[in-house]
């Protein structure tokens, strides 16, 4: 089989050939890519292909009609929202995902932003910089804040495990409740009560028709004014305009964002970039080394399992 990738997956050739040889000693072919390529590259490259490799970046109807032989695309993320999957549907094209390979980057990432939040770090980076002193800005601690997790599957529940350590209290809103949540001391409350209660709220939900804007203006202007949002899911959970609007009003302390409806580079005229007591990530949550490499691995051990007749994380 031809084993295509059409954009690079953040680590070495060295490492992604390496972790390839299972395929590669079984007489398939892998053609690795190391550099982001437009929508016209990716139609050249992917023709006579079984199986694409992507990350995050959009995979369109065009690409994946480019090759008649296409039946698998195994991808380097979490969610699928990015590819067009009624063009996989119509051409029967099954899809995996890499589920868990950033678990925990994203929570430790989340935890940065929050305690970035509450400590200020960002603008006193700043103040120090020119000269001034730790006056002006009011400090607080995680300890003895509840914190409400929008979605407890796995990055949701390692958040609540890393947050346990500073003593905090955890509430949560799932459609479904999960054991693993409970055990971790999460009391599940609605989703209305969640924004009502919650010193900080932190979305880890997957991205559906039913939770885009999950964070509307409506459950926004039910926050506490001291209180947190931090987002490092989805961007189009939140609706943003709003977010910024609450922030630059004050009805809201601050908020930690670092999804966004498009990956950066970020348009001049977006809200968010103009909004008080921000702080912005380009899209950093899933992007450590370790994962990077954690995720390649999956990838390859997806495409192994579904070329044996034994397909492993399947969405479509």
């Amino acid at each position: 089989m031809k084993i295509v990738m059409l954009e690079p997956l953040g680590v070495s050739q060295e490492k992604v050939m390496n972790m390839a040889k299972p395929l590669i000693e079984k007489g398939h072919e892998f053609i690795y890519c190391g550099t982001p390529m437009t929508e016209e590259e990716k139609i050249a490259r992917a023709k006579g292909a079984d199986v694409y490799i992507i990350a995050n970046s959009p995979l369109t109807e065009n690409v994946i009609n480019a090759s008649d032989n296409l039946k698998f695309i195994s991808v380097g993320f979490t969610g699928i929202d990015h590819i067009d999957l009624n063009a996989c549907k119509a051409k029967g094209v099954h899809v995996s995902n890499s589920q868990g390979y950033a678990t925990d980057a994203t929570a430790e990432a989340t935890i940065a932003l929050m305690l970035a939040c509450l400590r200020n770090i960002v603008p006193y980076n700043q103040i120090v910089r020119d000269g001034g002193t730790l006056l002006g800005y009011t400090n607080n601690t995680l300890k003895g804040k509840t914190i409400g997790i929008i979605g407890t599957g796995a990055i949701g529940c390692r958040v609540a495990e890393i947050a346990n350590g500073f003593g905090v209290k955890l509430i949560g809103y799932s459609t479904t409740q999960r054991e693993q949540a409970l055990k971790l001391g999460i009391e599940y409350k609605t989703l209305k009560e969640v924004f009502e209660q919650s010193d900080i709220v932190t979305l880890h939900t997957p991205l559906t028709a039913a939770t885009k804007n999950i964070a509307s203006k409506d459950m926004l202007n039910l926050m506490k004014k001291t209180s947190i949002l931090i987002n490092c899911a989805r961007g189009a959970l939140v609706d943003n305009n709003a977010l910024a609007a609450a922030l630059n009003e004050g009805r809201i302390a601050k908020a930690g964002i670092d999804v966004f409806e498009m990956e950066p580079p970020i348009p001049a005229n977006y809200p968010l970039l103009h909004a008080k007591n921000i702080i912005l990530t380009p899209h950093i949550g899933y992007f450590s080394q370790e994962s990077l490499e954690y995720r390649v691995e999956i990838i390859c051990n997806n495409i192994v399992a579904w070329i044996e007749g034994n397909p492993i994380n399947i969405k479509l």
